[in-house]
């Protein structure tokens, strides 16, 4: 059982990769993979901080090689993010990857190369409540993809920084969500309902990820790149940069909105 979950998201991140790759229909998950297959995703140094708490061996008991499925996740981070490895991507040297017995759920820190992702233990527990080994593979992946995303995406120019600018942070943690939604990360039950792309995490993830079937199957890749070309950096500036200048953010949020059911066409809910 605990191979075929492994088995099974590793699948899924493939599938997921083979979407992202957009009009190449003929192109297989297994070539799209072989694209990153050599791309130095850093080096990854595990630390289990807490051992003997129950998270940790249930951890342990579904990933059993932590470097391996890291770099695995890294390298479908990437390929949804970016064309190919000649592309501009952030450079990262090494992933400090920790699982620690504290509140939480996960997060990333650093930078200049060097990045730390925390994993609690204590949110493994929650996870694994009703003895549901497919539903903690699922949740772990997902996390990952996310605190992943935040390793290697680009980020937004002229606009302020996480902390200082409210569009920085709904581009920054949309994308995240947008990766994780987009390599099967989240079922569509998780979709929020309602809300606006400002508000980041899923709200924006699943619009970007609409926008990607929708309107541009290389969406979340120009997107992504948008932060390089469109200086100061705006939501209407990027969505211009990625579908052309016909298109309109808020345009858009409304026509998505209407497209998944969550208000009608007047704009009543």
């Amino acid at each position: 059982m605990k191979s075929q979950l492994l088995l099974a998201g590793i699948i899924i991140g493939m599938t997921g990769i083979s979407a992202c790759m957009g009009q190449k229909k003929d192109v297989t998950a297994e070539e799209a993979m072989s694209i990153w297959r050599d791309y130095p995703v850093g080096h990854i140094a595990f630390d289990d901080q807490a051992p003997k708490s129950e998270g940790s061996k249930v951890y342990h008991r579904i990933v059993t090689n932590p470097q391996d499925y890291i770099a695995t996740q890294a390298r479908t981070v990437l390929a949804t993010l970016y064309d190919s490895p000649a592309d501009s991507i952030v450079p990262v040297d090494t992933i400090h990857y920790s699982l620690q017995d504290i509140d939480g759920v996960s997060a990333k820190d650093g930078g200049n190369g060097v990045v730390s992702i925390f994993y609690s233990t204590r949110h493994i527990e929650k996870s694994f409540a009703e003895n549901d080994t497919a539903k903690l593979f699922f949740e772990t992946r997902g996390v990952l993809l996310h605190e992943l995303t935040h390793a290697y995406q680009l980020e937004p120019q002229g606009i302020g920084n996480y902390g200082t600018s409210r569009v920085f942070w709904a581009f920054i943690e949309g994308m995240a969500d947008a990766v994780r939604v987009a390599n099967g990360g989240f079922t569509p039950e998780d979709r929020p309902k309602g809300g606006n792309y400002m508000d980041g995490y899923r709200t924006a993830g699943f619009f970007f990820v609409w926008l990607r079937d929708n309107k541009d199957k290389e969406f979340l890749r120009k997107f992504n790149r948008s932060t390089l070309e469109v200086i100061p950096w705006s939501f209407n500036g990027a969505i211009k940069y990625a579908l052309g200048e016909k298109y309109d953010i808020d345009d858009l949020w409304h026509e998505y909105q209407v497209a998944v059911g969550d208000i009608q066409e007047n704009g009543n809910v």
